[in-house]
Parts: C-alpha cells; sequence; structure tokens
C-alpha cells in the first residue's frame, strides 16, 4: 500500500504498542499503517486506539503475531479517544473502583472470596455515580467465566458502568479467551481512568 508506514511492536510490553502508535498519529497522522503486534491484548488495544483516532482496521493473523492495516477515514485524528468509552462522563463525582486480587483481604481465600461477592453486590448502592471497574492482576479472574462473581460484573455492565480489564494480566494467567464481561485494556488506559475519576476505590 503506498505511503503505509509499518510500526513492528512485536515484543514490547503494556502499554508499549499503543503508546507507539499515539506517538505516530500526534505526530503527522499517516493515511496508512501497518503495525505488527504478538499478544491478543496488544491487538484488541491497537485496534481500538486506532479505531478511536479515525482509522478503519483490517486485522490478519500472521505466523505469532497479527497484522494491522489501518487507513485513515475522513475524520479528525487530532483528538485522543477518552479511554474505554463509556456512556457516563468522568468528573468529581465519579468512582473508579480498582480491583487487583479475586479476594478481599489476607488470612482466609473462602472468606476473601465471598466478601469480594459480597462488594460486588453492594457496588449499584452507589448509585449513578459508579462510574468504572478496573480490574487488573488477579482481579481479571472476576470476568472470566464460571467465576462466582462474574454476574455481578454482567449485571454493573448492563448498568452502564465501565468494566475495564487487564490485558496484559489476561495474557499472563492465560485468560484471554475466557473473558466473558468488560473491554479489554491497557495500562494507559488504567492510568488515565484514575487520573479522570473524582474518586477512586482500590481493593
Amino acid at each position: 500500500m503506498q505511503n503505509e508506514l509499518a510500526l513492528d511492536c512485536r515484543g514490547l510490553a503494556c502499554p508499549g504498542p499503543v503508546m507507539r502508535c499515539l506517538e505516530v498519529i500526534e505526530k503527522g497522522a499517516p493515511e496508512a499503517l501497518l503495525v505488527l503486534v504478538d499478544d491478543p491484548a496488544a491487538r484488541e488495544n491497537v485496534t481500538r486506539l486506532l479505531s478511536g483516532k479515525g482509522y478503519h482496521v483490517a486485522v490478519a493473523e500472521a505466523v505469532g503475531h497479527s497484522r494491522l492495516r489501518a487507513t485513515r477515514l475522513n475524520t479528525d485524528p487530532s483528538a485522543v479517544p477518552a479511554p474505554a468509552a463509556s456512556p457516563c462522563s468522568s468528573g468529581p463525582d465519579m468512582v473508579a473502583v480498582f480491583i487487583a486480587s479475586e479476594t478481599i483481604g489476607a488470612g482466609d481465600d473462602e472468606l476473601g472470596g465471598r466478601l469480594m461477592l459480597n462488594f460486588l453486590t453492594t457496588l449499584p448502592e452507589l448509585g449513578k455515580s459508579l462510574w468504572r471497574v478496573i480490574l487488573v492482576n488477579g482481579g481479571v479472574r472476576l470476568a472470566t467465566a464460571n467465576h462466582p462473581c462474574l454476574e455481578k460484573l454482567q449485571a454493573l455492565a448492563a448498568a452502564g458502568v465501565s468494566v475495564l480489564v487487564c490485558g496484559t494480566c489476561l495474557t499472563h494467567f492465560g485468560l484471554m479467551e475466557a473473558k466473558q464481561v468488560g473491554e479489554t485494556t491497557n495500562m494507559l488506559d488504567v492510568v488515565t481512568s484514575l487520573h479522570l475519576a473524582g474518586k477512586v476505590i482500590r481493593v
């Protein structure tokens, strides 16, 4: 493809592929990009970034990596998209919940699992101020098939709460295909979400 800029992002840890693409777009907004990534999380994150920046993205699988061919549409690519689109706007009253474990507390994992289920069951009491739930590390297991907490997260998502699930963490635990709710995300989205939220609850 004429004037296609190639970016080889294979081997880059999160959020490396997203940051490289964002840097290139901000510098010159090329008409076309070919981005090579070598893990499913990077493929999803880069595709979402490029789509949000006004590109049509075609994904092709090759041996050991994915090829993302992006073509700029007739849109303005200059504005950085908000991290992981949500039906709510961020602001001083918006609450983000940061969950980094499958359980709450230390001492007994069975008890900690019940506490997490109770916590997620109670979150809707925050009402419209509940903006985003962010799952990292062992917390991503909550969003996977057959987990006792999955139904609670699905209910939150159905009510309009944005659920972000760390792609690097899913890949680390081999759970990318098991994810049943939320949007696979990267550390750039996580950091930006924590910055934008008016309040952060860390579990």
